[in-house]
């Protein structure tokens, strides 16, 4: 049987203090469901009291159906009891059902940062974990430990004990600076290892050297058990562990049980994705194993291994970790490639047809022109089945319109208004309509509505779920070109979600474009007939 390893993942506080990122509630919760839906064993909520956001998520999250929801917290200040610590309390009162505490164990920073005695610092820990105790279970994080272990490791590893005899279920090792090297890591996990179990032992790493991974792996060879990081490496400064890299390395690589099923891992690259669209942000194609060009081969002695045998230049089957192999020149592999795509998506076309080198042709043109079919697969199967003539006419833009108008109204509020004009043929009828909408996009969404829905009643269950816009050459400056990415659902709760895309030098032309895909992709989905012509 493979060694278990636990995966704590903290994406939600510590990948939270990234610059840039500002998780919203609903994104906290959204991610938390998609990492407990995963197989992930503990999930890192935040810090209970330290902002709203926290609160409220704490507050509102589901139940998971795997994972332990955890707080993150301090331990208690001195010259106060453990019970009567107001920012203890609170992660005590959080609901959570383990409690995370971290606490100094470089005695430079008892020295300085609290500027109290050493051994006023181990109290604050061991009664700290206690009163974690009587509530959840209680995790201690040894901040810098790994500095302090160097600098006074008689002090670092007091400062364990006093947590482990506490009751603290784990004790995560921290490399808060990410300075250590992976042979210290693991010569000092080793040692630790010999005192406390490595059944107890966690490890928490920073990439500030370009070592998260390295050190993590370091430390679990050396007995710590359990392993914390964050989606997409995510994380203050540098970032921290990458769990979407780690995860295979650990399972595939090294032998071990994460916790995830086989084929759950099928779906890492989605849970990469997921993370880089509510952060609007462009997925790295050169990401280990999930981005777009980890199993991309160019030409030459490459693609004709890789005909004969993939592991030939391949570390693993792209398809166990939810990517795909690309195969990036020839128009022969160009076919095969497109071929692939179709039947992934349920499209059956005969080798030989001339139209698949007519998509392919198309793929090439359009995405050398700024669309991204990769992150808009609803938009690449609207296109491939319109060259391949299997989209009915269900209806027609003929032109629209928008206006935006920005005053004040009699009270002197200012009010922002916009209004579509749309026009579309249906079935040989032209439809005029207009709306109100808070912006052009969700005026044009209405106007688009008020004629389609009355004769495709389909479209009254769909909804937009996301709107995102990426700038193609910035350095074009407000003339650059925008990518409209908008992401779609039905109404059922959990119902399925597609992602169009529109690109056009005008965001309300590419706004546009993209509703149509996903109006047009849902019809189909939803195996509805086009509206005959009278």
């Amino acid at each position: 049987m493979p060694e278990r390893l636990t995966i704590f993942d903290t994406t939600l506080r510590d990948g939270a203090q990234t610059a840039g990122v500002d998780f919203t509630v609903a994104d906290k919760i959204r991610i938390a469901q998609a990492l407990d839906a995963f197989g992930i064993d503990y999930i890192e909520g935040g810090w209970p009291g330290a902002n709203p956001t926290d609160d409220q998520f704490f507050a509102g999250v589901p139940a998971f159906r795997h994972a332990k929801l955890t707080a993150f917290g301090m331990t208690k200040k001195a010259g106060r009891s453990a019970e009567n610590d107001p920012s203890l309390g609170v992660v005590l009162k959080s609901g959570a059902q383990a409690l995370c505490l971290v606490g100094k164990t470089w005695d430079f920073h008892v020295d300085v940062a609290l500027g109290i005695s050493r051994e006023e610092n181990l109290e604050n820990i061991a009664e700290s974990v206690v009163a974690c105790g009587k509530t959840g279970e209680a995790q201690f994080d040894a901040e810098h430990f790994f500095d302090g272990y160097k600098a006074n490791p008689d002090y670092a590893l007091q400062c364990l004990k006093a947590a482990d005899e506490a009751g603290a279920r784990w004790i995560t090792l921290c490399d808060t600076n990410g300075g250590t090297l992976p042979h210290e890591i693991f010569e000092i996990v080793t040692a630790i290892a010999d005192v406390i179990p490595g059944e107890k032992l966690g490890i928490h790493t920073h990439d500030d050297a370009g070592l998260a991974i390295a050190n993590t792996l370091a430390a679990v060879q050396a007995g710590a058990r359990m392993v914390q990081g964050t989606l997409n490496g995510l994380g203050e400064r540098c970032g921290n562990a990458n769990l979407i890299s780690l995860l295979p390395t650990l399972a595939f690589k090294m032998g071990y049980d994460v916790g995830i099923p086989e084929d759950k891992f099928r779906e890492l690259r989605g849970l990469s994705r997921m993370l880089d669209d509510l952060l609007n942000r462009a997925p790295d194609a050169h990401a280990p194993y999930v981005g777009d060009r980890a199993f991309a081969h160019k030409g030459g002695l490459h693609v004709s291994a890789i005909a004969k045998n993939p592991s030939s230049y391949e570390h693993i089957d792209p398809e166990t970790i939810g990517n795909r192999r690309v195969i990036l020149v020839s128009d022969q592999a160009g076919r095969s490639n497109m071929i692939k795509r179709l039947d992934e998506i349920g499209i059956a076309v005969a080798p030989k047809d001339p139209l698949i080198q007519k998509l392919v042709d198309l793929v090439k043109e359009r995405e050398a022109a700024g669309f991204a079919y990769d992150g808009a697969e609803a938009s690449f199967e609207v296109l491939a089945r319109r060259v391949l003539g299997q989209v009915p006419a269900y209806f027609k833009p003929s032109r629209f319109s928008v206006t935006d108008e920005r005053r004040y109204n009699a009270r002197g509020e200012l009010v922002t208004e916009a209004e579509a004009r749309v026009k579309v043929e249906i079935g040989g009828k032209c439809i005029h309509t207009v709306a109100e909408g808070n912006g052009p996009v969700n005026a044009i969404d209405l106007a688009l509505r008020k004629a389609l829905e009355p004769v495709y009643p389909a479209l009254g269950d769909m909804r937009l779920m996301d709107y995102r816009v990426r700038i193609l050459k910035s350095q074009d400056a407000s003339g650059a070109m925008p990518r409209v990415l908008i992401e779609s659902s039905t109404r059922k709760e959990g119902g399925p979600r597609w992602v169009t895309i529109g690109v056009s030098t005008n965001i309300i032309d590419a706004s546009f474009d993209a509703l149509f895909d996903s109006y047009i992709y849902h019809l189909l989905k939803t195996g509805t007939e086009a509206q005959a012509r009278s």
